[in-house]
């Protein structure tokens, strides 16, 4: 079994998913704000801890995955961000790059955290071997996330379908900026 790689930052620990999680998760994914670019409608809480044990279980088939955010000076769930292969289909790209997304519930927006986090989640995914690309879809209608990818890396690329949605491609290269190597 993946073992989930814990991610400090100064405000976040981003961690494996916990049973414990599911609370605070079925209320995050129950929030207008936050399924209305997602799903579209509120998952049931059945329908969320299906998609804990599938962040499980994307650490144990691809190496990477999503990560529970945790505010570090509460210890309060609020989000989860990582990456994904969803296998989607979409029009205008091959290849099977990780797939970026964050979702935080919206008591915690505003703060940064998206941002943070997924940069950690973007140097650690540096650092893998194999991953010199990776990429979000976002809904036109979400400035918000349009702002965390920029501010990551992410750069437009094209406008595909999902669903019966328009919805935008961004793409990310590894980052060119690499931490020193260790002594030998």
């Amino acid at each position: 079994m993946a073992m989930v790689p814990q991610i400090l930052t100064e405000r976040l620990c981003l961690r494996g998913h916990l049973e414990k999680d599911h609370p605070a998760a079925t209320a995050l994914w129950q929030h207008p704000d936050v399924y209305a670019f997602i799903t579209g409608a509120p998952l049931s809480s059945q329908d969320v801890w299906m998609r804990l044990l599938r962040y499980g279980g994307l650490w144990d088939m691809l190496g990477f995955g999503y990560w529970a955010v945790e505010e570090r000076a509460t210890g309060r769930y609020i989000g989860q961000l990582g990456f994904a292969d969803f296998k989607r289909g979409l029009l205008g790209f091959d290849g099977h790059y990780p797939e970026a997304g964050w979702v935080l519930h919206p008591g915690a927006a505003g703060k940064g955290y998206a941002t943070e986090g997924m940069v950690a989640a973007c140097q650690w995914l540096d650092q893998q071997e194999g991953r010199e690309r990776s990429f979000c879809i976002i809904s036109a209608d979400n400035p918000r996330s349009k702002r965390v990818a920029a501010k990551t890396g992410y750069r437009f690329a094209l406008t595909t379908s999902f669903g019966e949605e328009e919805t935008a491609v961004y793409f990310r290269e590894r980052s060119t900026v690499r931490p020193p190597a260790p002594p030998t």
